[in-house]
């Protein structure tokens, strides 16, 4: 994957050279980036704002696998994942760092490759590259990101905040990326029988982007802004629908009620599922790395989105003691369990 004609070794340029090489056409475009790389620290003014911090680590082998994740793909992932933390919290992301650990197998040509989709990432979402580290590794490849953002203090969103009656909503739809992996992961042992066999990808274009590309959603919380909604608890989906949902009722120390005909999922999704014989519920439940925005709202807010095609009511909140429940399609009562993906299974 990484033969060039015209390969460089990393250690030509040395930790600082590499560092100077690969970030030297990021620009600084935030008042509150005062000194970004070129120092001991980065130094940053908020203002007074409430500062929001998240770090992200992606590990070949166990987040990501080089058989079929493009270079450019995985540089653009590793900072998306980490600004849905910000936005989750209902803020604004800044700023990033990013340190990366290469084995030497890497050339420079392919670690451009990873700073490139860096690159588009800050550019899409207006973020300030301001610092990092290098280091080589013998376990493969290791990319940890660190985001920073702000939010004014009276519109910041916890998981804790939901109340009962309170709506529950999600954005965008859901089980793409879990289904998208698992069209990866078929053609890559199918490749592995047979290396004459091209991969067949046709009309899977949707979910292997949601894998390989996933889109932090900045404009749903640009979105609540303009409708002046300010949410009663958020998280990001990126462990399964029903893993978060639990997250935010277990912390907020309510039940809820989840009605399986309102969770949103694409044709292609749904499509996908049933040609590889899974339910297309258990996928958008359990499946993760959606990175959508699920979060409440108070009953009162209901007209400001009720008409917006991006976000769906799902649920309510209910009172602890009801549980976390989830109403089927034929009408049953099901507890909602979390079997999402873990980052500790064996």
């Amino acid at each position: 994957m990484f033969e060039n004609s015209e390969r460089t070794d990393i250690a030509e340029l040395g930790e600082f050279g590499l560092i100077k090489h690969l970030t030297e056409n990021f620009k600084i475009r935030h008042e509150s980036s005062i000194k970004g790389i070129g120092d001991d620290a980065a130094v940053l003014n908020f203002d007074g704002k409430e500062i929001l911090v998240s770090t992200d680590l992606l590990l070949e082998g166990i987040h990501f696998d080089l058989a079929y994740v493009p270079l450019v793909h995985l540089g653009y992932k590793a900072v998306q994942v980490n600004l849905s933390d910000i936005y989750a919290m209902n803020g604004v992301a800044t700023q990033i760092t990013v340190s990366i650990g290469l084995s030497s197998k890497f050339s420079l040509e392919a670690v451009e490759e990873i700073y490139k989709g860096i690159e588009l990432a800050c550019n899409k979402f207006n973020i300030d590259l301001i610092g990092g580290d290098t280091s080589s590794s013998k376990q493969g490849l290791v990319i940890s990101v660190t985001s920073i953002g702000y939010v004014d203090k009276k519109d910041v969103v916890y998981r804790n905040g939901a109340r009962e009656g309170d709506l529950l909503c999600v954005s965008g739809d859901l089980g793409g990326a879990y289904l998208g992996l698992q069209i990866l992961e078929r053609e890559k042992l199918i490749f592995l029988e047979n290396p004459n066999i091209q991969p067949d990808l046709e009309g899977k274009d949707y979910i292997i982007e949601r894998q390989l590309k996933p889109e932090g959603r900045r404009d749903i919380v640009d979105l609540l802004a303009q409708m002046e909604i300010i949410p009663t608890s958020m998280i990001d989906v990126s462990d399964g629908l029903a893993s978060e949902i639990l997250h935010i009722c277990e912390q907020s120390g309510k039940g809820c009620n989840l009605y399986e005909e309102k969770i949103p999922i694409d044709p292609v999704t749904y499509e996908t599922a049933r040609e590889l014989g899974l339910d297309p519920t258990v996928c958008a439940l359990s499946g993760g790395e959606d990175y959508e925005l699920l979060f409440t709202i108070k009953q009162e807010d209901y007209p400001k989105l009720k008409n917006d095609v991006d976000i769906s009511i799902i649920g309510h909140i209910t009172e602890k003691n009801s549980g976390c429940k989830m109403i089927s399609k034929s009408n049953m009562v099901h507890e909602l369990k979390a079997q999402g993906w873990s980052a500790f299974k064996g």
